[in-house]
């Protein structure tokens, strides 16, 4: 096997750390989460790195990176709020934005062709801001640091890029589909 699948290697080892991430988080086993879940988060900083720094990426990586950080993510949040640890509308809202950006894309790729998309630098923060989020919750949970201070700031930032990357893509989809309309009526007429 070539070294170039280790990125895919590391995003399906993320998918399968999130059934003990879940079943640690739902048994109150905090500091084992706490590791687990930063070893996770840890592997998806490397992966990317190591697509980008070595040109290891792929069609497969395309659609496993997302997907794994994805399933990660919604899993840690609804688990934290089935705990009481996370406000539901905080999940409400991640889950959300995530099935607009779904939604949008799909309609645009029915309606319009492929989005060749990547993720923007505001769903990048994002996804960052919800990581160091869970961290923080669970960290919390588990030793009492870094407070709840700390916790509550970190879950306005979630708040607020959860909703600007949301709004970056609902406009994006809008600006791409405004164009390629321009260009059929163009091409018609």
């Amino acid at each position: 096997m070539s070294l170039r699948f280790l990125p895919n290697l590391l995003c399906i080892l993320r998918i399968l750390l999130v059934y003990p991430v879940a079943k640690w988080i739902m048994q109150g086993q905090f500091p084992q989460v706490l590791v687990l879940f930063a070893f996770a988060a840890f592997t998806d900083a490397l992966d990317g790195y190591l697509a980008k720094r070595f040109g290891w990426d792929s069609e497969l990586g395309k659609v496993l990176d997302p997907l794994a950080d994805k399933l990660l993510l919604v899993t840690v949040f609804i688990c934290l709020s089935l705990t009481g640890l996370v406000p539901l509308w905080i999940v409400g809202l991640v889950l959300f934005r995530d099935l607009v950006i779904f939604f949008g894309a799909l309609t645009y790729k029915w309606l319009f062709g492929p989005q060749h998309g990547e993720p923007t630098v505001a769903s990048k923060l994002n996804t960052l801001c919800q990581i160091l989020f869970c961290l923080a919750v669970v960290a919390n949970a588990a030793f009492g640091w870094p407070g709840d201070p700390a916790v509550i700031a970190l879950g306005a930032l979630v708040l607020v890029s959860t909703a600007v990357s949301g709004i970056d893509y609902t406009l994006i989809y809008t600006r791409r589909a405004s164009a390629v309309t321009r260009e059929r009526a163009t091409a018609a007429g």
